[in-house]
């Protein structure tokens, strides 16, 4: 059985978003991405694959389609298969989110 610690799994990037893998199968995986203050993962669409994006810490505005919403520590939000979805870290502080991703691309 594989444990991790979610402290182990928390790096960041100065030059952009950092993913760090937790758990990765042929069927799924999940990271922690790292947002330093102005870093953004640009929207992008996955035909295939659904995306739960959970917030660990910090706040960022999340973009799932037409919709952009701040979400804070505790919040999460679906990107379904074939939808438009992206994070920016426009707060001052850190942001970490919980990201899981099925199938795997």
């Amino acid at each position: 059985m594989k444990v991790v610690n979610l402290s182990d799994c928390q790096q960041f990037s100065q030059e952009k978003m950092k993913k760090n893998n937790i758990f990765q199968t042929p069927r799924f995986f999940c990271d922690v991405y790292c947002f330093e203050p102005g870093q953004e993962q640009k929207g992008h669409v996955h035909g295939e694959q659904d995306k739960v994006y959970l917030v660990l810490e910090g706040q960022g505005t999340f973009q799932v389609g037409g919709e952009q919403q701040v979400l804070r520590s505790g919040q999460g939000t679906l990107a379904p298969a074939g939808q438009e979805h992206g994070v920016k870290n426009d707060s001052g502080q850190r942001l970490k989110v919980l990201v899981f991703v099925a199938p795997n691309p």
